[in-house]
Protein backbone atom coordinates (compact mmCIF):
# COMPACT_ATOMS: atom_id res chain seq x y z
CA UNK A 1 0.00 0.00 0.00
CA UNK A 2 1.48 3.35 -1.09
CA UNK A 3 0.48 5.58 1.80
CA UNK A 4 2.35 8.54 0.37
CA UNK A 5 0.01 8.55 -2.62
CA UNK A 6 -3.23 7.91 -0.75
CA UNK A 7 -2.97 9.79 2.55
CA UNK A 8 -3.40 13.46 3.32
CA UNK A 9 -0.78 13.91 6.04
CA UNK A 10 -1.51 16.10 9.07
CA UNK A 11 1.85 15.59 10.77
CA UNK A 12 3.36 18.97 9.83
CA UNK A 13 0.41 21.03 11.04
CA UNK A 14 0.35 19.04 14.26
CA UNK A 15 4.07 19.47 14.79
CA UNK A 16 3.88 23.23 14.30
CA UNK A 17 1.07 23.38 16.89
CA UNK A 18 2.94 21.32 19.44
CA UNK A 19 6.38 22.96 19.34
CA UNK A 20 5.06 26.39 20.39
CA UNK A 21 3.85 24.90 23.69
CA UNK A 22 6.62 25.15 26.29
CA UNK A 23 7.04 21.70 27.88
CA UNK A 24 10.56 21.93 29.28
CA UNK A 25 11.14 19.52 32.18
CA UNK A 26 13.04 20.46 35.36
CA UNK A 27 15.61 18.08 36.90
CA UNK A 28 15.52 19.98 40.22
CA UNK A 29 11.77 19.59 40.70
CA UNK A 30 10.45 16.96 43.14
CA UNK A 31 7.01 16.76 41.49
CA UNK A 32 5.64 14.37 38.84
CA UNK A 33 5.49 15.74 36.23
CA UNK A 34 8.40 18.03 37.05
CA UNK A 35 6.61 20.98 35.43
CA UNK A 36 2.86 21.51 35.20
CA UNK A 37 3.20 23.11 31.76
CA UNK A 38 3.85 19.67 30.26
CA UNK A 39 0.18 18.96 30.90
CA UNK A 40 -0.74 21.82 28.53
CA UNK A 41 0.40 19.69 25.61
CA UNK A 42 -1.13 16.58 27.19
CA UNK A 43 -4.55 18.24 27.37
CA UNK A 44 -4.33 19.31 23.72
CA UNK A 45 -3.39 15.78 22.63
CA UNK A 46 -6.32 14.29 24.55
CA UNK A 47 -8.71 16.79 22.93
CA UNK A 48 -7.41 15.91 19.46
CA UNK A 49 -7.60 12.16 20.13
CA UNK A 50 -11.19 12.49 21.31
CA UNK A 51 -12.01 14.61 18.26
CA UNK A 52 -10.87 11.89 15.86
CA UNK A 53 -12.99 9.30 17.67
CA UNK A 54 -10.69 7.65 20.23
CA UNK A 55 -13.07 7.62 23.14
CA UNK A 56 -10.86 6.50 26.04
CA UNK A 57 -8.13 9.15 25.58
CA UNK A 58 -7.25 10.76 28.90
CA UNK A 59 -4.55 12.59 30.86
CA UNK A 60 -3.75 11.16 34.29
CA UNK A 61 -2.61 13.00 37.41
CA UNK A 62 1.07 12.39 36.61
CA UNK A 63 0.87 13.92 33.13
CA UNK A 64 0.68 10.69 31.07
CA UNK A 65 -1.63 10.49 28.07
CA UNK A 66 -3.22 7.09 27.39
CA UNK A 67 -5.46 6.06 24.48
CA UNK A 68 -6.63 2.92 22.67
CA UNK A 69 -7.46 2.33 19.01
CA UNK A 70 -9.66 -0.75 18.88
CA UNK A 71 -8.83 -3.63 16.55
CA UNK A 72 -10.60 -3.62 13.17
CA UNK A 73 -9.38 -7.07 12.09
CA UNK A 74 -11.31 -10.31 12.60
CA UNK A 75 -8.10 -12.24 13.15
CA UNK A 76 -7.86 -13.67 16.66
CA UNK A 77 -4.88 -13.23 18.98
CA UNK A 78 -3.24 -10.24 17.33
CA UNK A 79 -0.68 -8.98 19.86
CA UNK A 80 -1.44 -5.54 21.30
CA UNK A 81 1.28 -3.05 20.42
CA UNK A 82 1.95 0.42 21.80
CA UNK A 83 3.48 3.58 20.33
CA UNK A 84 5.18 5.97 22.72
CA UNK A 85 6.80 9.41 22.58
CA UNK A 86 7.67 11.95 25.24
CA UNK A 87 6.16 15.42 25.50
CA UNK A 88 8.90 17.26 27.41
CA UNK A 89 11.85 19.12 25.95
CA UNK A 90 15.36 19.20 27.38
CA UNK A 91 16.43 21.57 30.16
CA UNK A 92 19.66 22.22 28.21
CA UNK A 93 18.14 24.91 26.00
CA UNK A 94 15.08 27.15 26.23
CA UNK A 95 11.81 25.80 24.81
CA UNK A 96 9.83 28.99 25.47
CA UNK A 97 8.48 31.12 22.61
CA UNK A 98 9.63 28.71 19.90
CA UNK A 99 9.22 30.17 16.41
CA UNK A 100 9.29 27.31 13.90
CA UNK A 101 10.39 28.11 10.35
CA UNK A 102 9.85 25.90 7.28
CA UNK A 103 12.71 26.15 4.77
CA UNK A 104 10.99 24.96 1.60
CA UNK A 105 12.73 22.88 -1.05
CA UNK A 106 16.15 22.70 0.59
CA UNK A 107 18.80 23.14 -2.09
CA UNK A 108 21.92 22.34 -0.11
CA UNK A 109 24.40 24.41 1.87
CA UNK A 110 24.25 25.94 5.32
CA UNK A 111 21.08 27.23 6.98
CA UNK A 112 21.48 30.53 8.87
CA UNK A 113 18.83 31.05 11.55
CA UNK A 114 17.34 34.56 11.36
CA UNK A 115 17.07 35.58 15.01
CA UNK A 116 20.72 34.77 15.74
CA UNK A 117 23.06 34.79 12.76
CA UNK A 118 25.71 32.92 14.77
CA UNK A 119 23.43 29.89 14.78
CA UNK A 120 24.31 28.18 11.50
CA UNK A 121 23.23 24.64 10.65
CA UNK A 122 26.31 23.68 8.65
CA UNK A 123 26.22 21.00 6.01
CA UNK A 124 29.62 19.71 7.12
CA UNK A 125 28.36 19.23 10.68
CA UNK A 126 24.99 17.70 9.73
CA UNK A 127 25.70 14.99 7.15
CA UNK A 128 22.04 13.89 6.90
CA UNK A 129 21.28 17.21 5.20
CA UNK A 130 22.77 15.60 2.08
CA UNK A 131 19.73 13.31 2.04
CA UNK A 132 17.29 16.22 2.29
CA UNK A 133 17.73 17.91 -1.10
CA UNK A 134 14.33 19.07 -2.30
CA UNK A 135 12.76 18.44 1.11
CA UNK A 136 11.25 20.98 3.50
CA UNK A 137 13.41 21.56 6.59
CA UNK A 138 11.86 22.85 9.82
CA UNK A 139 14.08 24.76 12.28
CA UNK A 140 13.59 27.16 15.14
CA UNK A 141 14.52 30.82 14.68
CA UNK A 142 17.86 30.73 16.51
CA UNK A 143 16.91 31.68 20.08
CA UNK A 144 15.46 28.35 21.25
CA UNK A 145 15.54 24.67 20.54
CA UNK A 146 12.88 23.44 18.12
CA UNK A 147 11.42 20.60 20.17
CA UNK A 148 11.58 17.97 17.44
CA UNK A 149 12.91 15.83 20.27
CA UNK A 150 10.33 14.48 20.79
CA UNK A 151 7.39 16.46 19.43
CA UNK A 152 8.21 15.08 15.99
CA UNK A 153 7.47 11.63 17.42
CA UNK A 154 4.33 12.90 19.14
CA UNK A 155 3.06 14.46 15.89
CA UNK A 156 3.87 11.32 13.91
CA UNK A 157 1.97 9.07 16.30
CA UNK A 158 -0.95 11.52 16.35
CA UNK A 159 -1.12 11.61 12.55
CA UNK A 160 -0.94 7.80 12.45
CA UNK A 161 -3.88 7.68 14.89
CA UNK A 162 -5.82 10.03 12.63
CA UNK A 163 -5.07 7.91 9.54
CA UNK A 164 -6.06 4.67 11.29
CA UNK A 165 -9.39 6.18 12.31
CA UNK A 166 -9.99 7.61 8.83
CA UNK A 167 -8.94 4.52 6.85
CA UNK A 168 -10.56 1.28 8.07
CA UNK A 169 -8.98 -0.52 5.11
CA UNK A 170 -5.73 -0.43 7.14
CA UNK A 171 -6.20 -3.63 9.12
CA UNK A 172 -4.71 -3.83 12.60
CA UNK A 173 -5.09 -5.24 16.09
CA UNK A 174 -5.60 -3.15 19.20
CA UNK A 175 -3.18 -0.22 19.35
CA UNK A 176 -2.19 1.55 22.57
CA UNK A 177 -0.90 5.12 22.65
CA UNK A 178 1.33 6.50 25.41
CA UNK A 179 2.74 10.02 25.72
CA UNK A 180 5.08 10.55 28.68
CA UNK A 181 6.46 13.52 30.63
CA UNK A 182 9.99 13.99 32.01
CA UNK A 183 11.88 11.66 29.67
CA UNK A 184 14.66 14.22 29.29
CA UNK A 185 15.39 14.14 33.03
CA UNK A 186 15.31 10.34 33.32
CA UNK A 187 11.85 9.98 34.86
CA UNK A 188 9.77 9.31 31.74
CA UNK A 189 8.26 6.02 32.91
CA UNK A 190 8.38 6.45 36.69
CA UNK A 191 4.59 6.40 36.96
CA UNK A 192 3.55 4.60 33.77
CA UNK A 193 0.79 2.03 34.26
CA UNK A 194 1.98 -1.09 32.42
CA UNK A 195 -1.19 -3.01 33.30
CA UNK A 196 -3.36 -0.27 31.83
CA UNK A 197 -1.44 -0.50 28.56
CA UNK A 198 -1.74 -4.28 28.43
CA UNK A 199 0.59 -4.42 25.43
CA UNK A 200 2.88 -7.20 24.25
CA UNK A 201 5.43 -4.82 22.70
CA UNK A 202 5.96 -1.10 22.23
CA UNK A 203 7.92 1.23 19.98
CA UNK A 204 9.25 4.60 21.01
CA UNK A 205 9.27 7.03 18.08
CA UNK A 206 12.28 9.08 19.16
CA UNK A 207 15.19 8.38 16.84
CA UNK A 208 17.22 10.34 14.33
CA UNK A 209 17.70 9.55 10.63
CA UNK A 210 14.93 8.06 8.52
CA UNK A 211 15.32 4.27 8.33
CA UNK A 212 17.16 3.94 11.62
CA UNK A 213 15.93 1.56 14.28
CA UNK A 214 17.67 1.21 17.62
CA UNK A 215 17.60 -2.01 19.60
CA UNK A 216 20.49 -1.31 21.94
CA UNK A 217 21.25 1.40 24.48
CA UNK A 218 23.93 2.11 27.00
CA UNK A 219 23.67 0.48 30.38
CA UNK A 220 23.80 3.31 32.88
CA UNK A 221 24.78 3.93 36.49
CA UNK A 222 24.97 7.11 38.47
CA UNK A 223 27.67 7.75 41.06
CA UNK A 224 28.25 10.29 43.82
CA UNK A 225 31.74 10.93 45.15
CA UNK A 226 31.71 12.70 48.53
CA UNK A 227 34.99 14.25 49.66
CA UNK A 228 35.60 15.03 53.34
CA UNK A 229 38.34 17.64 53.62
CA UNK A 230 39.72 19.56 56.59
CA UNK A 231 38.42 23.05 57.29
CA UNK A 232 40.40 25.76 59.05
CA UNK A 233 40.31 29.54 59.36
CA UNK A 234 41.98 30.77 56.17
CA UNK A 235 44.17 33.16 58.14
CA UNK A 236 45.62 30.29 60.15
CA UNK A 237 45.29 27.42 57.66
CA UNK A 238 48.92 26.69 56.90
CA UNK A 239 49.60 23.00 57.36
CA UNK A 240 46.01 22.36 58.44
CA UNK A 241 43.47 23.04 55.68
CA UNK A 242 42.77 20.39 53.07
CA UNK A 243 40.11 21.95 50.84
CA UNK A 244 37.50 19.49 49.55
CA UNK A 245 36.85 21.92 46.69
CA UNK A 246 40.45 21.73 45.50
CA UNK A 247 40.51 17.97 45.97
CA UNK A 248 37.39 17.68 43.81
CA UNK A 249 38.98 19.81 41.10
CA UNK A 250 42.12 17.70 41.08
CA UNK A 251 40.12 14.47 40.86
CA UNK A 252 38.16 15.74 37.87
CA UNK A 253 41.35 16.96 36.19
CA UNK A 254 43.03 13.58 36.78
CA UNK A 255 40.31 11.45 35.18
CA UNK A 256 41.60 9.69 32.05
CA UNK A 257 40.73 11.55 28.84
CA UNK A 258 40.15 8.30 26.95
CA UNK A 259 37.18 7.59 29.24
CA UNK A 260 35.43 10.93 28.72
CA UNK A 261 32.42 11.61 26.45
CA UNK A 262 34.40 14.05 24.32
CA UNK A 263 36.99 11.37 23.51
CA UNK A 264 34.75 8.33 22.97
CA UNK A 265 32.44 7.16 20.19
CA UNK A 266 30.65 4.14 18.73
CA UNK A 267 30.60 1.31 21.32
CA UNK A 268 32.96 2.94 23.83
CA UNK A 269 31.69 3.76 27.30
CA UNK A 270 32.59 6.74 29.47
CA UNK A 271 32.76 8.29 32.95
CA UNK A 272 31.35 11.81 33.00
CA UNK A 273 31.27 14.30 35.92
CA UNK A 274 28.03 16.24 35.55
CA UNK A 275 27.78 18.29 38.75
CA UNK A 276 30.10 19.59 41.50
CA UNK A 277 28.95 21.14 44.78
CA UNK A 278 30.65 21.90 48.03
CA UNK A 279 32.75 23.99 50.36
CA UNK A 280 36.08 23.60 52.08
CA UNK A 281 35.02 20.79 54.42
CA UNK A 282 32.81 18.72 52.10
CA UNK A 283 32.35 18.53 48.34
CA UNK A 284 30.43 16.18 46.05
CA UNK A 285 30.91 15.20 42.42
CA UNK A 286 28.01 13.53 40.59
CA UNK A 287 28.94 11.22 37.72
CA UNK A 288 27.11 9.34 35.02
CA UNK A 289 28.74 6.06 33.99
CA UNK A 290 27.86 4.49 30.63
CA UNK A 291 28.77 1.37 28.66
CA UNK A 292 27.04 -1.06 26.31
CA UNK A 293 28.48 -3.94 28.34
CA UNK A 294 26.92 -3.95 31.79
CA UNK A 295 29.88 -5.66 33.44
CA UNK A 296 32.15 -2.74 32.50
CA UNK A 297 30.18 -0.29 34.66
CA UNK A 298 31.86 -1.57 37.83
CA UNK A 299 35.29 -1.23 36.19
CA UNK A 300 34.50 2.36 35.25
CA UNK A 301 33.46 3.10 38.85
CA UNK A 302 36.81 1.65 39.94
CA UNK A 303 38.54 4.25 37.76
CA UNK A 304 36.88 6.94 39.87
CA UNK A 305 38.08 5.20 43.06
CA UNK A 306 41.62 4.78 41.74
CA UNK A 307 41.76 8.44 40.70
CA UNK A 308 40.46 9.58 44.09
CA UNK A 309 42.96 7.34 45.93
CA UNK A 310 45.84 8.76 43.92
CA UNK A 311 44.81 12.39 44.48
CA UNK A 312 44.17 11.89 48.20
CA UNK A 313 47.75 10.71 48.71
CA UNK A 314 48.54 14.45 48.69
CA UNK A 315 45.84 15.10 51.32
CA UNK A 316 46.56 12.58 54.11
CA UNK A 317 43.85 13.76 56.50
CA UNK A 318 41.02 13.76 53.97
CA UNK A 319 38.74 10.89 52.96
CA UNK A 320 36.05 10.08 50.42
CA UNK A 321 33.11 7.76 49.82
CA UNK A 322 31.71 6.62 46.48
CA UNK A 323 28.10 5.52 46.08
CA UNK A 324 26.76 4.08 42.83
CA UNK A 325 23.19 3.34 41.77
CA UNK A 326 21.56 1.75 38.75
CA UNK A 327 19.84 4.07 36.25
CA UNK A 328 18.91 1.85 33.28
CA UNK A 329 20.17 -1.18 31.38
CA UNK A 330 20.78 -2.15 27.76
CA UNK A 331 17.43 -3.19 26.28
CA UNK A 332 19.08 -5.49 23.71
CA UNK A 333 19.02 -8.44 26.11
CA UNK A 334 15.25 -8.15 26.54
CA UNK A 335 14.51 -7.59 22.85
CA UNK A 336 16.57 -10.64 21.89
CA UNK A 337 14.01 -12.83 23.65
CA UNK A 338 11.31 -11.74 21.16
CA UNK A 339 13.17 -11.03 17.88
CA UNK A 340 9.94 -10.51 15.92
CA UNK A 341 9.51 -7.13 17.62
CA UNK A 342 12.58 -5.73 15.88
CA UNK A 343 12.03 -7.80 12.74
CA UNK A 344 8.52 -6.38 12.24
CA UNK A 345 9.90 -2.86 12.66
CA UNK A 346 12.54 -3.45 10.01
CA UNK A 347 9.91 -4.89 7.66
CA UNK A 348 7.66 -1.86 8.18
CA UNK A 349 10.46 0.52 7.21
CA UNK A 350 11.15 -1.52 4.05
CA UNK A 351 7.49 -1.26 3.10
CA UNK A 352 7.70 2.50 3.61
CA UNK A 353 10.40 2.59 0.94
CA UNK A 354 13.33 3.01 3.30
CA UNK A 355 16.60 1.11 3.68
CA UNK A 356 16.38 0.05 7.33
CA UNK A 357 19.46 0.17 9.51
CA UNK A 358 19.80 -1.32 12.98
CA UNK A 359 21.71 1.00 15.32
CA UNK A 360 22.83 1.46 18.91
CA UNK A 361 21.97 4.52 21.02
CA UNK A 362 24.75 6.28 22.91
CA UNK A 363 22.18 7.13 25.55
CA UNK A 364 18.86 5.84 26.75
CA UNK A 365 15.18 6.16 25.93
CA UNK A 366 11.92 5.45 27.71
CA UNK A 367 12.20 2.12 25.92
CA UNK A 368 15.24 1.15 27.99
CA UNK A 369 13.27 1.10 31.21
CA UNK A 370 10.00 -0.06 29.65
CA UNK A 371 11.80 -3.13 28.34
CA UNK A 372 12.86 -4.08 31.85
CA UNK A 373 9.36 -3.35 33.18
CA UNK A 374 7.99 -6.13 30.99
CA UNK A 375 7.24 -4.15 27.82
CA UNK A 376 9.97 -4.77 25.19
CA UNK A 377 10.45 -1.46 23.38
CA UNK A 378 12.92 -0.67 20.56
CA UNK A 379 13.25 2.85 19.18
CA UNK A 380 12.21 3.95 15.67
CA UNK A 381 13.35 7.11 13.90
CA UNK A 382 11.38 10.34 14.24
CA UNK A 383 13.65 12.38 11.94
CA UNK A 384 14.95 14.68 14.69
CA UNK A 385 18.48 16.06 14.44
CA UNK A 386 20.81 18.20 16.62
CA UNK A 387 18.52 17.67 19.59
CA UNK A 388 18.91 19.77 22.76
CA UNK A 389 20.32 22.67 20.74
CA UNK A 390 19.28 25.83 18.91
CA UNK A 391 20.29 24.11 15.66
CA UNK A 392 17.72 21.33 16.02
CA UNK A 393 15.92 20.44 12.78
CA UNK A 394 13.61 17.91 11.16
CA UNK A 395 12.29 17.48 7.64
CA UNK A 396 8.62 17.28 6.69
CA UNK A 397 9.28 14.31 4.44
CA UNK A 398 11.06 12.31 7.17
CA UNK A 399 8.13 12.90 9.51
CA UNK A 400 5.77 11.62 6.84
CA UNK A 401 7.94 8.53 6.40
CA UNK A 402 7.71 7.93 10.13
CA UNK A 403 3.90 8.06 9.90
CA UNK A 404 4.01 5.55 7.04
CA UNK A 405 6.29 3.29 9.07
CA UNK A 406 3.89 3.30 12.04
CA UNK A 407 0.96 2.40 9.76
CA UNK A 408 2.88 -0.39 8.04
CA UNK A 409 3.97 -1.70 11.43
CA UNK A 410 0.34 -1.99 12.52
CA UNK A 411 -0.38 -3.96 9.36
CA UNK A 412 2.65 -6.23 9.71
CA UNK A 413 1.59 -7.30 13.22
CA UNK A 414 -1.92 -8.03 11.90
CA UNK A 415 -0.62 -10.02 8.93
CA UNK A 416 1.85 -12.07 10.97
CA UNK A 417 -0.66 -12.96 13.71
Amino acid sequence: MDFNATLSFTVTDRFLRYVVIDTQSDPASPTIPSTEKQKDLGRLLVAELLEIGITDAHLDEYGYVYATILANSNKPNIPVICFCSHMDTAPDCSGKDVKPIIHKNYSGGDIILPDDNTQIIKLKDHPDLKNQLGNDIITASGNTLLGADNKAGVAEIMDACYQLMQHPEIKHGAIKILFTPDEEIGHGVDKVNIEKLGAFAAYTIDGESAGNMENETFSADGAKLTIHGISAHPGFAQGKMESAIKIAGQIVAALPDNLSPEHTSDMQGFVHPVDINGHVETATIDFIIRDFEEEKLAAHADIIRQTANEVLKRFPNSTYTLETHEQYRNMKNVLAQNPQIVDHGMEAMKRAGLSPKLCSIRGGTDGSRLSFMGLPTPNIFAGEHAFHSKQEWVSVQDMQKAVETILHLCMVWEEKA
